[in-house]
């Protein structure tokens, strides 16, 4: 069963988005979207849940009434992938409520404002980054590099390589604007205030790209770990 609305054919989405330390839920109901920003590094369980349920109150809406789930899918922080997965995944067979994934990093590129290819980067620690780019445009979404984890300076030589001179985005832009400006001499590196993945941009890219999130099989569905989460937890 998949719902689509009430009678009116109203429809009311909430996503969720805790790849990062800066988490944010957000709802759309008739054309308005409400968004909560907190800050989540080291107690996404703690403080998730509580700003779902907060938001929902504010805005009058019941789990009942929500006709789409949307969720950032990585890759990020394992944690808080992980929580915002399992929310999601088991709302969503709980109630039979649509659910849609959308790469965080993605979410990066589509809040952003840039009208150019944009290389959205999350920093991974040790030298390394997630990284995809994308081309966002309200006719939809081109990948032009799938998410994927690497060195910086590896990353850099392969969008040489391809030929590609994207804007950089996301904290892992900021972490290592050093290399990036060494190795890219006019890179335009975007500053932090369009650096998070945002609820609303999830919410926004649900609506343009609805078949691109769509997760047909939640209970089989999996986030974007990009890397082992268990070794990268015992590691760190």
């Amino acid at each position: 069963m998949v719902r689509s609305g009430d009678a009116t054919g109203r429809q009311v989405w909430l996503a969720v988005e805790t790849s990062t330390a800066t988490g944010s839920i957000a709802i759309w109901k008739d054309g308005l979207a409400i968004e909560t920003t907190l800050r989540i590094q080291g107690t996404h369980s703690e403080r998730v849940l509580p700003a779902v349920d907060g938001a929902l109150a504010a805005t009058g809406t019941g789990p009942e009434d929500l006709t789409a789930l949307v969720v950032g899918s990585g890759p990020g922080s394992f944690t808080g992938i992980r929580i915002a997965a399992s929310m999601a995944k088991g709302w969503a067979m709980a109630r039979a409520t649509p659910l849609f994934a959308y790469p965080s990093l993605l979410a990066v590129a589509a809040g952003c404002g840039a009208t150019g290819p944009v290389c959205a980067l999350f920093d991974a620690r040790r030298g390394q980054v997630y990284a995809a780019v994308y081309q966002v445009s309200d006719a939809g979404v081109d990948q032009l590099l799938s998410p994927g984890a690497w060195r910086i300076e590896d990353l850099l030589v392969e969008l040489e390589r391809r030929d590609m001179r994207p804007i950089f985005a996301g904290e892992g832009a900021l972490v290592h604007e050093g290399a990036i400006r060494d190795a890219v001499a006019e890179a335009r590196i975007l500053p932090q205030h369009l650096a998070v993945p945002r609820a609303a941009s999830l919410l926004w890219l649900r609506g343009v790209a609805p078949g691109l999130g769509h997760v047909a099989r939640p209970e089989s569905w999996e986030p974007i770990y990009v890397r082992d989460w268990k070794i990268e937890e015992e590691s760190g």
